[in-house]
């Protein structure tokens, strides 16, 4: 009994350091970028007009986008969106087995001013499950490759999961 005691106690031990683990990496960016002052100063001072300016999140095994914004409105606005490719594909449109920067998600992070519309439409993406709206792209072009943090200076990327949502 005093063995089955022990080891739940140092089962408890264990989790507790693993659990603190995993939370300290989370509450530190990895992204890098700005100050949020020199964030919110560049968003304040962008050209506007007829597009959105969109950020590619890559997430391995969803099929969204990533999200987009109107032109001066913060990143805590934005949508997550999936991209409907009917009148032009999406930059990083390439085979998933690909050499490293010549493969889809090649553009994680990347910032892009993003045209065409929002169709209206509710689109499940299953590996996410979440209902997304859809946007038909019709053009793009690469505003900033490595922009750093999307919503918040402590920003934690993670290729496998979803970890940066607006707030």
């Amino acid at each position: 009994m005093l063995r089955l005691i022990w080891n739940v106690v140092v089962l408890c031990g264990v989790s507790a350091v693993l659990t603190q683990c995993g939370t300290s990496s989370l509450g530190s960016g990895n992204l890098g970028g700005p100050t949020t002052e020199e964030r919110d100063a560049r968003i304040a001072a962008e050209p506007t007009g007829n597009f959105y300016y969109g950020r590619r999140y890559l997430v391995e095994k969803t099929r969204f986008w990533g999200y987009l914004r109107q032109p001066r409105e913060s990143w805590n606005r934005a949508k997550l969106v999936i991209m409907r490719e009917e009148k032009k594909s999406t930059p990083d449109r390439m085979s998933e087995s690909g050499a490293p920067g010549q493969s889809y998600g090649f553009d994680a992070n990347a910032e892009y001013r993003i045209h065409g519309y929002y169709t209206g439409r509710e689109v499940y993406e299953p590996n996410s499950n979440q209902f997304l709206s859809e946007f038909m792209l019709t053009d793009y072009e690469m505003v900033d490759r490595q922009p750093g943090w999307l919503f918040r200076p402590e920003d934690h990327y993670d290729r496998l999961r979803i970890t940066m949502v607006p707030r």
